[in-house]
């Protein structure tokens, strides 16, 4: 089972909304952010995501992109979770500032997966990625949840 963060920023300049007492910078109503998993990582992967934001009929199935949900209003500062568990019954799991999402979890999906986010209309937003404990914001759903490690081929 492997954990990593999602860090989402908006800059000062960035195509964001004002900011308020619930925390940062609002993103813009257009801006939508995708994450979780990809199946393929190929230009295939991103081609498809824009084939189907432009309303273009593409299967998700076979593009890759049935392991990306978007989370809805997110502000400067926010973090997002992605929990993996590659077992008898693999899931992904969404965390929103350590909060489950349990409404976005995928279940049962086959193969190899690689951590993937779009962003779409976000002029002056970064979402930047921790993969390293140290650099973690919040805690894994469950002591289970290491962070991600590279795979290794075994010859």
């Amino acid at each position: 089972a492997a954990y990593w963060e999602w860090h989402v920023e908006c800059d000062e300049d960035g195509d964001s909304a004002g900011g308020d007492e619930e925390g940062g910078r609002a993103l813009d109503e257009d801006a939508e952010i995708k994450f979780g998993v990809a199946t393929k990582k190929n230009q295939q992967f991103y081609k498809a995501l824009i084939a189907n934001d432009e309303g273009e009929d593409v299967p998700m199935d076979d593009d890759g992109t049935a392991l990306m949900k978007s989370i809805p209003n997110l502000r400067s500062g926010d973090v997002i979770g992605v929990a993996l568990q590659h077992s008898d019954l693999p899931m992904v799991q969404f965390l929103h500032n350590g909060e489950p999402l349990h409404h976005l979890a995928i279940n049962r999906f086959r193969g190899a997966v690689f951590p993937s986010v779009w962003l779409k209309h976000c002029e002056g937003v970064t979402a930047s990625v921790a993969f390293n404990e140290a650099e973690f914001k919040k805690d894994p759903p469950h002591h289970r949840f290491g962070p991600l490690i590279v795979a290794r081929g075994i010859i």
